[in-house]
């Protein structure tokens, strides 16, 4: 009995603690004005003293694009006028989703002094490294743009479904965001294998090839929620509707992310400090 009220006791602290790391989540978003402008100043300072600036990531990402739409094109017998569409939105959404996870185990590793000196909410930070991405995307975005005029990508009412897909994937973001950020602060092994895993994600996501390609393999599409992710914004930019698989899908890893993430920030959120 005494082993079942301490367990209690404890569910209930855990409880308890919840309106705490809910408060953290709506008090760091408060603070728009901080991480908008700390967003900023992280990217240039990556490119201080550069003449191109941020655009050296446009470039980068360019002629990853082109090299790969090329030669893959080739490869799978791709007409290029609908490939290069095709891989480069996919590159440029991959590339937001990958950036998001990698960053975010991260966040308070890179923000521990600020951490240990400054009384601000921890959510804050993970806002900061949101914002620094999205302003990425926004850049990388500029090839989709150059793209439209050339290729046939079929905009319409239906590409502005990518404006949710994208809302989708921030808040998603959000709250991934801050379980990675909390556990790679308690283990320093979390960001290496977040990396490794989003390297082969790169692969056995539908990125530079199609789901056609995978006949009688069609699990590494289905089990794969990166796919999902992917699809809810490169669809719509497409000019093609997702189905409803994928909006549920993204809708659900959003609910569940969102409960695990505020349950998990509850129960840990007072150690961080300690940790980092």
């Amino acid at each position: 009995m005494t082993i079942a009220n301490e367990q209690r006791d404890e569910i209930a602290r855990h409880l308890a603690s919840v309106p705490n790391a809910i408060e953290d989540f709506i008090d760091g978003l408060r603070r728009w004005e901080l991480w908008g402008t700390l967003g900023w100043h992280d990217i240039r300072q990556r490119y201080r003293r550069s003449v191109i600036g941020p655009f050296w990531l446009t470039i980068s990402m360019g002629v990853m694009v082109f090299g790969l739409a090329y030669v893959y094109g080739a490869i799978f017998s791709q007409p290029l006028d609908k490939y290069l569409p095709y891989v480069a939105v996919g590159m440029i959404v991959f590339g937001l989703i990958t950036s998001i996870a990698n960053d975010a185990s991260q966040v308070f590793i890179l923000a521990s002094r600020t951490i240990l000196q400054t009384r601000a909410p921890l959510s804050l930070y993970v806002y900061q490294m949101l914002w620094r991405n999205l302003l990425i995307f926004a850049h990388n975005a500029l090839i989709y743009l150059l793209i439209i005029p050339f290729f046939p990508v079929g905009l319409g009412l239906v590409s502005l479904l990518a404006l949710l897909g994208l809302l989708l994937v921030v808040v998603m973001g959000a709250f991934v965001g801050v379980i990675l950020a909390t556990l790679s602060a308690r283990f320093r092994d979390v960001p290496p294998i977040v990396n490794s895993v989003t390297q082969i994600a790169f692969f056995l996501t539908p990125i530079f090839w199609t789901p056609s390609a995978l006949k009688g393999r069609e699990e590494f599409i289905y089990f794969n929620p990166f796919y999902y992710v992917l699809e809810v914004i490169r669809m719509p930019l497409l000019g093609e509707v997702p189905p409803p698989t994928v909006w549920l899908v993204v809708i659900g890893m959003t609910l569940l992310s969102g409960v695990v993430a505020v349950l998990f920030f509850a129960r840990f959120r007072a150690r961080i400090a300690y940790w980092v």
